[in-house]
């Protein structure tokens, strides 16, 4: 690696060793409700992800293989979908528009697949497509990890883009926690940075790293399923599943390594130790992290004013406790959590739409719009 891109490392590692946040005060039941939801289409089992045409047109994509286009609450299915191998988590996940969409009509998918690899099973796999009307056309596979394995779990994966032309998406550990995420050789519990027309960029940290999966950006992280740019610094926002506790937030940074599961302040579903070490000088802490779990999936922050009292805060899905989460966040700290529309279900995703409101993808329900009260 570069001495610059070293250099920028062990910066960003001494500024976040020590930023581990305690809990905040944790609000249950809101003193004053300011919101009431609608639901904008239903019939939809598991609406894993979505993104905006425009505020009345959106797509979304049901995790067991359908991509829906909804145009004033009323779904229709979208034919030319890539093959999809069904298994565990694994499914039709991620959608996201190209910046420059009106233009060229390309959208970015990842799902899991079976192609590319002689061994049985699935790994994640990233697409670009060009939706016309209601069919995909030019459906091109950009990225699909290896090896296959036939194992359910983990497969991340969000898809975000930078101000500089770059597309990062995540990939989960794919249950092999103690080979894939700390070796830069594997694919797997990796975000991965792309040009849009999926070629590798120049300076991503190990390139030049012999034998290295030249799209990785950042490693050592678990199954990734909340992803978004931070519309105040540009900065790209990640959280991930911990095992039992330790669900992480982290501000991603190239060639950094988060850790898992060297480090992690969870410990087995069975109750047993993963390792005794939450720190070490070569890993990166997380900005937050959640003792217990809350299961995070989809991330999205408020930067529109349309809500009373919530703009720059972060909003993330509980698929565990079925509720929306809002966090507060004053001088780079969490100083609060909020929980909204408890009870609402399992929310799997959470998208700020063009004019400002919040949509939630609810599994059993479809997709929910949050309403200020007037």
């Amino acid at each position: 690696m570069k001495n610059k891109s070293s250099l920028s490392i062990l910066m960003f590692l001494v500024l976040h060793l020590s930023c581990a946040q305690d809990n905040p005060p944790f609000i249950e039941t809101p003193t004053e409700i300011n919101y009431t939801y609608e639901t904008i289409v239903d019939g939809i089992d598991i609406p894993w992800g979505l993104d905006f045409i425009s505020e009345n047109d959106l797509l979304v994509t049901e995790k067991s293989g359908i991509l829906y286009r909804v145009v004033d609450g009323q779904k229709t299915p979208v034919t030319g979908i890539p093959e999809i191998y069904i298994r565990g988590q694994g499914g039709l996940l991620d959608i996201a528009l190209h910046p420059d969409f009106n233009s060229n009509s390309i959208i970015y998918m990842t799902l899991s697949s079976s192609i590319e690899g002689d061994e049985k099973g699935g790994n994640t796999a990233l697409y670009s497509a060009q939706l016309k009307e209601n069919k995909l056309e030019n459906a091109q596979l950009l990225y699909k990890a290896t090896p296959n394995t036939k194992k359910g779990q983990h497969w991340g994966s969000r898809i975000v883009f930078d101000q500089d032309g770059h597309l990062f998406f995540s990939i989960g550990d794919r249950g092999n926690r103690d080979v894939n995420p700390q070796d830069i050789t594997r694919d797997g519990g990796k975000i991965y940075r792309l040009n849009l027309d999926g070629s590798i960029p120049k300076d991503n940290p190990f390139v030049d790293t012999n034998n290295s999966k030249k799209a990785i950006y950042s490693y050592g992280h678990r199954n990734p399923q909340g992803m978004v740019m931070n519309p105040k610094t540009g900065e790209v926002w990640e959280h991930e599943h911990g095992p039992q506790g330790g669900d992480e937030i982290n501000i991603i940074k190239s060639g950094v390594n988060f850790g898992w599961p060297t480090i992690t302040y969870g410990i087995n579903y069975s109750g047993t130790q993963i390792t005794d070490k939450t720190a070490l000088p070569d890993m990166a802490q997380p900005f937050y992290y959640w003792v217990p779990s809350i299961a995070p999936s989809g991330m999205a922050f408020s930067s529109s004013g349309v809500y009373k009292d919530w703009e720059g805060d972060l909003f993330v899905g509980s698929l565990k406790f079925e509720y929306l989460e809002r966090l507060v966040i004053k001088q780079n700290k969490v100083i609060q959590r909020e929980k909204v529309l408890d009870k609402i279900g399992r929310v799997r995703e959470v998208v700020e739409s063009p004019e400002g409101y919040l949509y939630l993808g609810v599994e059993g329900k479809g997709v929910l719009k949050i309403v200020p009260n007037q």
